[in-house]
């Protein structure tokens, strides 16, 4: 594509000045996603405001030959929103509007720009809220949720945003826009609204979102428990789920993340434990006192050592500001992380989390470790110094080798931060060459030119599972910025 001025006033034509960003310092702000190893810079940064304007684009670049990636808020930690083979960045953070309430019928229509925890705030006076809770609800936007197909801490019992998805308005890659699924809770047709969300925009740009709306619960206790090591405190975990109860929530924090949570918050965290465990449960307010009684038992016969139950509402409160805190913390102390995903069997957790302290260490480095532990998905953190390229690189190998132990215990590469560019190498070591083929056909029958962003999730693709951009040097600089709002006519009809 030869990105002449005449191409941006295109592309002005449809969206207005302020929806278009070319200037170098503009795109600079957007070459990467939360994953900051993986850096590209695009080539013009849109920013549509209605389902009408993001049709218009595709239509525009599949016939410029563009590749296009689309972003929200620019939260993901896997590279998946980074535009690494330049062309256009969708940024729909202006599409930020709820298009229509139903609190009867406990669903919601809204643009893939509205911030998650905005919902909840939104849905609240009547006695609802959208249950998948990100940490980076108070920032990430549910198209990035659907897209990734996010989970969180309160996903053990609630489920992950698939589970709360009935159906989705998307554009396609020549500008067709269809809808799938709708506000029936269960359609008849093939469930490819299921099929789009973690494809994280390798089929189609999510334009109108349809989620389905929960009651919050009557009464919610919150338990932190402490013990003297780790692998006790997993093993609880897999007690309490053997005893027929199921928690909202079970996190784990181990000593490190502690430290460093403490250190910024001040929260009066047991530093001499190795682990807390946080538990939630919530439901009719009758029938907590006996589960956190049995939770309370339970957890003491496998080690708890400090059993503590928030009061009120502000200290269930600081509970989670801590859990929910320990990205940030780390990222405070001036020392730089590797953020791994990866997923285990229950029962296979205290294994792996032996695995991450025992890989980190035999290559000098040191990690610290946040479980969701009710569905075992690890989030370890490789620390190592940012200035030295050889420790950089160990702490990447170390990274994989996590990844590799999560596989041969039964489990994968990734819970909830999907596959973007960080992963896609190793997807071979998850699937077979028939499943990867299988999922090749299904991204050639969305996207045939490949051009929705291209070189992620799906191996196969010209320059798709060759290494990282981290392992080798990058092929430019890159950057942009962004938001959202909306406008437009709403149809919950296909259109063409």
């Amino acid at each position: 594509m030869d990105w002449t001025p005449g191409a941006f006033g295109e592309l002005r034509a449809l969206l207005g000045d302020d929806g278009v960003l070319d200037s170098e310092a503009a795109r600079f702000a957007y070459e990467a996603d939360a994953l900051t190893l993986e850096r590209g810079t695009p080539d013009v940064v849109v920013r549509p405001r209605s389902t009408d304007e993001v049709a218009a684009l595709l239509r525009w670049a599949h016939a410029n030959g563009v590749a296009v990636t689309a972003r929200g808020a620019g939260t993901g930690l896997a590279g998946g929103a980074t535009p690494h083979r330049g062309g256009m960045l969708l940024v729909t953070s202006r599409m930020d509007q709820v298009l229509a309430l139903d609190p009867e019928r406990r669903f919601a229509w809204v643009q893939p720009g509205l911030v998650n925890a905005r919902l909840s705030e939104l849905t609240a006076p009547h006695g609802l809220h959208f249950a998948p809770d990100p940490s980076s609800q108070p920032v990430s936007t549910i198209g990035g949720n659907v897209a990734a197909n996010a989970g969180g801490p309160h996903c053990l019992k609630h489920g992950v945003t698939a589970n709360h998805l009935l159906g989705l308005v998307v554009a396609l890659y020549d500008g067709g826009v269809v809808t799938l699924g709708g506000e029936a809770p269960d359609s008849p047709e093939a469930d490819l609204a299921s099929v789009v969300a973690g494809s994280e925009g390798t089929l189609g740009v999510l334009c109108e979102i349809c989620v389905r709306l929960v009651p919050r619960p009557e009464a919610v206790h919150t338990m932190s428990l402490d013990f003297a090591v780790v692998e006790d405190a997993c093993r609880a975990v897999s007690a309490v789920i053997a005893a027929g109860i199921v928690p909202a929530a079970m996190e784990l924090m181990d000593r490190r993340t502690m430290e460093v949570v403490e250190a910024w918050l001040h929260l009066g965290l047991p530093l001499d434990a190795a682990a807390v465990l946080l538990i939630e449960v919530d439901g009719p307010a009758v029938s907590l006192p006996a589960q956190v009684g049995r939770i309370t038992a339970i957890t003491r016969e496998h080690g708890a050592r400090g059993v503590r139950v928030a009061s009120d509402a502000a200290e269930r409160a600081a509970l989670w500001r801590g859990r929910k805190s320990s990205f940030g913390a780390y990222g405070r102390t001036g020392r730089a992380f590797y953020l791994m995903d990866g997923t285990v069997p229950r029962s296979r957790l205290a294994e792996a989390v032996a695995s991450v302290y025992a890989l980190a260490e035999a290559r000098g480095l040191s990690a610290g470790t946040l479980i969701h532990a009710g569905d075992g998905n690890l989030h370890p953190h490789i620390l190592f110094d940012a200035d030295d390229e050889a420790q950089r690189q160990v702490a990447l190998e170390v990274s994989q080798e996590i990844l590799r132990a999560c596989i041969r215990l039964g489990g994968t590469i990734s819970g909830e931060h999907g596959i973007g560019l960080e992963k896609i190498p190793m997807m071979s070591e998850v699937y077979a060459p028939a499943d990867l083929e299988t999922m090749g056909r299904l991204r050639r029958a969305f996207d045939p030119g490949g051009l929705m962003n291209p070189g992620k999730v799906w191996p196969g693709e010209a320059g798709a599972g060759a290494p990282p951009a981290h392992t080798r040097p990058p092929a430019r600089p890159g950057g942009a910025e962004a938001r959202h709002d909306q406008e437009g006519p709403w149809n919950r009809g296909s259109r063409t």
